[in-house]
């Protein structure tokens, strides 16, 4: 059987971090790694990672880690099939969705952020800035706050996306999920390069349904188990399926505006984090665009996404 994976050209801020400082964690205690910034900042989550890499993670410096078995490589490449699968698997009012996501994304600058003051930069200015754009072209958007209470081996915690919600005729609702730091939520320590692979070819921003969203997340945790088995290591509790769907699962807040935080400086360092974070997201959203031209039906002529839009008598 043919297991080749063909080789992805990753971006080298999300490589640079190698999976993380041991344990994965894409975010934990709200620190940057690989680049990305996660909103999660709870405490019994920092302390089940330190708990976890005193006594369960093995993988000793000496030892040869993160290369791929035989096995695994063609395990990974069978759920690279499957991520590659879904991504093509978009309706047509998804692909003009995400387009339009994209693009207002990429049109958001240094200044839009400064009328976004957020607090400590969690990304959230962006966050804020992307909703404002999507209220003015006629979404129902805004940003979600998740919250959940830690049971069992899953650790409680918090996270911050945005959705967009439509109603129908019949008076029910769709509801569309955004997650513009997509990647970092499966970012683990010392991946084997197949998996790494599999990481970047994941959308840099998610654009969809709940049910597609699940899709994803269980091809990412089957294959983070493959690489972590192939170093003989166990999988993190913050990268099992029941936290992972939590994020997005749970009871939530809808925000329109942001908690304005009075910052007299426009550059001190929070907005220099926000200002990279959004550079660095416009990066990685325009190489997305140039390698995946060929792999996305893009729509003929001007993008329209009404199904999505507020429906004024």
């Amino acid at each position: 059987m043919d297991c080749r994976v063909c080789p992805v050209i990753g971006d080298p801020w999300l490589m640079m971090s190698g999976g993380g400082s041991g344990g994965g964690s894409g975010g934990v205690g709200g620190q940057m790694l690989g680049g990305a910034f996660s909103h999660e900042s709870e405490h019994d989550l920092a302390a089940m990672v330190s708990d976890f890499l005193e006594n369960e993670s093995s993988c000793g410096a000496d030892s040869r880690c993160s290369s791929d078995s035989d096995s695994g490589f063609c395990e990974l490449a069978h759920l690279a099939d499957k991520i590659s699968y879904y991504k093509v698997l978009l309706d047509q009012h998804g692909i003009d969705m995400l387009s339009v996501v994209n693009s207002l994304i990429l049109s958001i600058n240094a200044m839009d952020l400064e009328f976004m003051r957020c607090g400590s930069c969690n990304t959230s200015c962006i966050r804020f800035s992307l909703v404002k754009l999507l209220r003015l072209s006629g979404y129902d958007a805004a940003v979600c706050t998740s919250r959940w209470q830690g049971t069992g081996k899953v650790p409680g915690g918090d996270h911050e996306y945005i959705d967009i919600i439509n109603y129908n005729d019949s008076g029910n609702s769709d509801r569309l999920i955004i997650d513009i730091d997509f990647r970092s939520h499966f970012e683990i320590a010392r991946a084997v390069p197949s998996y790494n692979r599999i990481l970047n070819s994941l959308p840099v921003v998610y654009v969809g349904p709940l049910t597609k969203l699940k899709q994803f997340l269980q091809v990412m945790v089957e294959a983070a188990k493959s690489s972590l088995k192939q170093n003989s290591m166990p999988l993190p509790p913050w990268r099992s399926l029941a936290y992972l769907q939590s994020k997005w699962h749970s009871p939530y807040q809808r925000q329109i505006h942001p908690e304005l935080d009075p910052v007299s400086d426009p550059f001190d360092c929070q907005r220099k984090l926000c200002n990279g974070h959004l550079n660095r997201l416009k990066s990685l959203i325009q190489f997305e665009l140039e390698t995946d031209r060929n792999h996305l039906k893009k729509p003929a002529g001007r993008v329209k996404v009404d199904r999505w839009r507020i429906r004024t008598p």
